[in-house]
């Protein structure tokens, strides 16, 4: 396969990598702690951290992980919290005591955590309060032996932090930590921190169970090594380094949560070896306190998806900042719209680039270079080390330009699906490329570009919502005879879900189909749109015809 799209490649960049790098990430993070000691490494609520700051926290948590429970390498540790620094710690602690980390969404339902609890194996979750009612409702179900719980102001300190535990708790009822049994405050499980033993890690031990739906059925959780994020970050690092001062005055905005994979990466850790500042936005759904908060900042680069871009363009005062240190906005998640990304840059002179990648591959594939000068609605060029090919049914390689399933060969690809030995079979061509479910074309200088979805996954605001998921929830209720789901265009969402239901009850309201969504599922897949109609179309085996019902 020739490489065509290396031509493009911007200066200074080069398709040699050295995965070797570290020996495990851990490594890394502990590295860029000590060459980056003094720096700011966080800034969240208006209290920075430096990279030493982020050592010696981290390094407590690790030795409480091991010391006082017990915790090796390999066990599973949950972590479910927003952007804060608590995560920081949570994160960077587990990795460094060999632990694998499971990302879970703090919006989840009972259904949904319990799920990836069960799956996963994990055997201690941290947790925000505000979620530990959900939590709750399936400790008795679940593996999970110990409870970690935090409160938000909780390593803010001083007045900052009590006002902040205060306001939070009047806004949303939370359950008492005391009400959890084998439950221990954040804040005590770092006093209690002693020094930790580093454990053997190599490139093929696991660092994380990333959930995904992958291209159909429930959550599986992708299998991410060691080596496989050492990989991504060497990768990242030579496609950003080239636009990096190598000062401490990159400051970076992650508003994206850092449980998924995209700001995980691309902020967390990328920047956070390039000796970066993020600053975490705990709460960007409150587009008036971003804005805000991006006021007292003078930020270089940010990353979101379609729907924060243009959440912030319709923002009074967003369009008077000062944007003249920034020098990147990413996009990825979902598909940049043209009208937000040339709004983007008349606003702020700064265009959008366009990335893709998934929770299998680390998640960076493809990026465009870093100083296009408008937006291209390309997803950009494989990036260092990274083989795509655009292949038809038979595992074939179709001509250029012409559609077909996007696959992908590298070293940030995952190792598989954790205990889905049938899914890992379907993942995989037999000469070792990643089906991703997404039709793609090349262009003659190695941009690639989506077409459409190979499967009947809606993506919601960047993340992915899967039909029959949609509709075993709703067969569930007592009135429903029948229900089917599909992706519909949506401005605001890049998709909307819309569900079609077939009546058992003939008194059955609409408004009684959205109350059981919104009881069984997180918020972004809840049916936008609900339709009663008589029949769902089917073929002749007896599936859902989604293309008709579209």
């Amino acid at each position: 396969m020739e490489k065509v799209w290396l031509e493009s490649y911007p200066e200074g960049v080069s398709d040699d990598v050295d995965t070797e790098a570290y020996d495990s990430l851990a490594q890394a993070l502990e590295q860029s702690c000590e060459r980056f000691s003094d720096r700011v490494a966080f800034s969240s609520m208006g209290v920075e951290w430096t990279y030493a700051d982020v050592e010696r926290r981290s390094r407590e948590f690790a030795g409480y992980l091991q010391n006082e429970l017990g915790l090796g390498k390999g066990d599973r540790i949950a972590i479910m919290m927003p952007n804060c620094l608590q995560y920081v710690v949570a994160l960077f602690g587990a990795l460094r005591a060999g632990l694998v980390v499971v990302n879970v969404n703090p919006l989840y339902t009972a259904r949904e955590l319990e799920h990836q609890l069960e799956d996963s194996g994990a055997r201690t979750i941290v947790i925000m309060e505000n979620f530990a009612a959900t939590l709750e409702k399936v400790y008795d179900s679940v593996p999970v032996e110990r409870v970690i719980t935090t409160q938000l102001g909780d390593l803010l300190g001083g007045l900052k932090g009590m006002l902040t535990n205060f306001v939070v708790k009047r806004v949303k009822k939370l359950v008492p930590a005391w009400s959890l049994p084998d439950t221990v405050r954040f804040r005590s499980a770092l006093a209690r921190g002693d020094e930790f033993t580093a454990p053997d890690l190599g490139h093929d031990d696991l660092a994380f169970l990333q959930y995904t739906g992958g291209t159909t059925g429930p959550a599986k959780g992708a299998m991410l090594s060691h080596g496989n994020l050492v990989a991504n970050l060497q990768q990242g690092r030579a496609w950003f380094a080239p636009m990096m001062s190598g000062q401490d005055d990159e400051v970076i905005i992650t508003a994206l949560p850092m449980y998924h994979v995209f700001a995980l990466t691309v902020n967390t850790l990328i920047f956070f070896t390039l000796g970066g500042k993020n600053v975490l936005i705990t709460n960007p759904r409150d587009m008036a306190g971003f804005v805000k908060e991006l006021r007292e900042h003078r930020f270089t680069a940010i990353t979101g998806v379609n729907t924060l871009f243009n959440g912030l363009l319709n923002t009074p005062g967003f369009s008077s900042l000062d944007f003249s240190h920034l020098k990147l906005a990413m996009g990825g998640g979902m598909a940049v719209q043209k009208p937000v990304a040339e709004r983007w840059m008349r606003i702020t002179g700064v265009p959008i680039v366009e990335g893709y990648g998934l929770s299998e591959t680390s998640p960076v594939a493809t990026c465009n270079p870093l100083d296009i000068k408008e937006f291209n609605h390309s997803i950009g060029l494989p990036v260092p080390g990274t083989e795509v090919v655009v292949r038809d049914d038979d595992n074939n390689d179709v001509p250029e330009g012409e559609p077909g399933e996007l696959c992908i060969r590298g070293p940030q690809v995952m190792q598989g699906y954790w205990n889905k030995p049938e899914a890992n079979a379907e993942a995989f061509t037999p000469d070792g490329f990643f089906r991703t479910g997404d039709i793609a074309r090349m262009d003659r200088y190695g941009y690639f570009y989506i077409v459409d979805r190979k499967k009947d996954m809606i993506l919601v605001s960047g993340f992915n919502v899967f039909p029959n998921e949609i509709e075993d929830v709703v067969a569930g209720h007592p009135g429903v005879l029948e229900a089917a789901a599909v992706g519909v265009p949506d401005e605001k969402s890049g998709e909307a879900i819309k569900l079609f239901v077939v009546k058992k009850d003939p008194e059955l309201k609409i408004d009684s189909v959205r109350e059981y969504c919104r009881e069984h599922l997180t918020g972004y897949k809840v049916p936008k749109h609900i339709e009663f109609i008589d029949e769902i179309p089917k073929s002749n085996v007896g599936k859902i015809l989604r293309k008709e019902l579209r």
